[in-house]
């Protein structure tokens, strides 16, 4: 059966070529995940998506969520999938087996992530925070809740979700009014409204968990006083099962662009003055703690962008080798409009985003997988510090260019593709919210130069450039992509040039003036982080190719060569633009006046 959401062979490229998934085993902790099993484990996961999820996609898309008095039904062939993902272990494959998981390297789980996502996008939507709402649980959580939450949270027996967003406050955390008032035996009453609460209310699970930020009467004003709690539509009583329903209601479901399968929800809490919530860790320190989940949540959303545009691209590479249209070359005969140089052009812009994408947040996987595993706290500090430093770039980079890849897709089809008789219409629609939620992607560019660039003096950023330089470095051993690596090495010098006078800028009297800058920086360093490895892939392929051994995939690898050369003499030139409009520090965008927008 053929199927549209992952190229199968880049995916093993990437999981064993790029970053020897299977080298993993020589520690303790993922001694079971040989090369053997993961093999098994995705192959799995594809068949899962492709079989059984995939069927329902358009089927969400157009039935949609129905809301009515307080209660959410989602399709009905959605149910059958949730219970197929719960006897597959598919909602925390990264987690401790202690607790529900199975176990496995976050490098697997996202390749099987990637199938499983792109087959459903809404669907998955709603499983996908079960994992961030247990992490929560199991780091922040007393014994009692692990005991009484964890296992069927993993599970997906219940589901988790987030409950941040509220009317007013919108993205300022800090100014949320959500209060909470402690009773006698330690639990709160909370009240306050929410919106955007992706599977906020619906009829998959008997039970579902809401962690909250909420402050507790008395608590100071802004971020200081956000406290985190646990709440559930039925509360838990002491032996793990559910009770009476608490004071949790859903008042409305958003009607919205794309992801009609996945309700959007406002809840109200509180309106009988009878929300019972338990704290989640410590007073007051409920925004840290939720990081952790947001954190997680934002490279779930790239990944959201990565099989999208993945989705898309087959799609469109499909339909243009089937697609006979227009007469191209000497003989006058109609052909496929593959053969067409402007829709070669779309496509590779396509590969070339959806290939770099997907290998750095296999990167990501790959550095969580390390620190886990490192010798020492130093290493394992170091891996978790060049995560919290590009998570920002990831989840920008891949939900903007998907965004892109799709429109693209769109274009490939030409007047079919603006059709819903085809399906790269639904996949725009769908991926289009990603830029916005868990931060857009304006406050993903605040975060990375007004805290990720300034962390110990840029060092940070600064160790990541020098990894960037060793790869060019390696890649110089290669004739045939010297030339590339010196087109990398010129937008990573202008990169970080430009970086550093940014970072000192925004710590000055000129910081309004630089955060105007912050988005093209960031896009920037996406830019540069994904022709970083794509010049790692290249570098791999002419490895191979050298060897000329009998495992030597001529076509693949040359392929590699070919994507790279095209993604780093066609878009790096650009990003030296941005660059240099960067450093040329127009002021512009603050001198501009109200009134001078216009529209008055």
């Amino acid at each position: 059966m053929a199927q549209w959401i992952a190229d199968r062979r880049d995916v093993a490229f990437v999981l064993q070529e790029q970053f020897h998934a299977d080298e993993l085993a020589k520690h303790d902790r993922f001694s079971e995940f040989n090369r053997r099993t993961i093999d098994m484990i995705v192959t799995e996961a594809r068949n899962l998506a492709v079989q059984e999820i995939l069927p329902t996609r358009q089927i969400g898309d157009r039935i949609g969520c129905r809301y009515a008095n307080g209660t959410v039904q989602t399709p009905d062939e959605f149910k059958r999938v949730w219970r197929l993902l719960m006897e597959g272990g598919w909602f925390a494959p990264s987690a401790d087996p202690k607790c529900g998981g199975q176990g496995m390297p976050k490098l697997v789980g996202l390749a099987a992530q990637e199938y499983l996502f792109g087959a459903n996008l809404a669907l998955m939507m709603v499983a996908g925070l079960n994992h961030g709402a247990g992490r929560l649980i199991e780091t922040f959580g007393t014994e009692s809740q692990k005991r009484r939450y964890l296992e069927n949270v993993y599970s997906g027996k219940w589901a988790g979700t987030m409950v941040l967003t509220e009317p007013e406050a919108g993205s300022d955390l800090s100014g949320l009014t959500t209060s909470a008032i402690q009773h006698p035996d330690g639990t709160y009453s909370l009240s306050g409204a929410k919106i955007f609460i992706s599977g906020g209310e619906q009829d998959l699970t008997e039970n579902i968990v809401y962690p909250v930020l909420a402050r507790i009467q008395g608590a100071p004003e802004g971020s200081r006083g956000i406290s985190l709690f646990l709440v559930s539509k039925f509360i838990v009583r002491e032996d793990g099962t559910p009770g009476e329903r608490n004071d949790i209601v859903c008042t409305g479901i958003e009607e919205k662009m794309g992801l009609h399968g996945s309700p959007t929800c406002s809840m109200a809490l509180g309106s009988c003055g009878k929300c019972i919530g338990e704290l989640l860790g410590e007073p007051n320190r409920g925004l840290a703690a939720m990081f952790l989940m947001m954190n997680e949540a934002r490279l779930m959303v790239a990944c959201q962008g990565l099989v999208s545009a993945s989705t898309s691209y087959l799609y469109a590479l499909s339909y243009a080798r089937t697609r006979v249209q227009g007469k191209f070359g000497c003989n006058g005969k109609s052909v496929p409009i593959i053969r067409h140089p402007d829709v070669r052009r779309m496509l590779l812009i396509m590969k070339a985003n959806v290939e770099g994408i997907r290998s750095l947040l296999y990167y990501l996987a790959w550095c969580d997988d390390r620190q886990k595993v490192a010798s020492d706290r130093s290493e394992s500090r170091r891996y978790r510090e060049r995560i919290d430093l590009l998570i920002p770039v990831a989840k920008s980079y891949a939900t903007d260019r998907a965004i892109d890849v799709c429109n693209l897709g769109i274009q490939v089809y030409g007047g079919y593709g603006y059709t819903s008789e085809y399906p790269v219409e639904q996949l725009l629609r769908d991926v289009r919210v990603t830029s916005i939620y868990e931060g857009t992607n304006g406050i993903q560019a605040i975060d990375f130069l007004g805290r990720k660039l300034q962390l110990d003096d840029g060092r940070l950023f600064l160790e990541w450039m020098d990894d960037v330089r060793q790869t060019i470095a390696w890649s110089k051993r290669f004739p045939s992509i010297r030339h590339l690596a010196d087109r990398l090495a010129d937008a990573v010098n202008e990169l970080d040039q430009t970086a550093q006078e940014l970072r000192k800028a925004a710590a000055s009297t000129q910081a309004l003036s630089a955060y105007s800058f912050a988005s093209p920086l960031l896009d920037a360093a996406g830019d540069v982080a994904v022709g970083w490895m794509l010049l790692w892939r290249a570098a791999i392929a002419s490895e191979n190719l050298q060897r000329k051994t009998a495992k030597t995939d001529f076509t693949f690898h040359q392929g590699q060569i070919l994507n790279a050369e095209f993604f780093l003499r066609t878009q790096l030139p650009v990003t030296i633009g941005k660059l240099r409009a960067i450093q040329d520090g127009t002021t512009a965008v603050t001198d501009m006046t109200e009134t001078s927008f216009g529209g008055m």
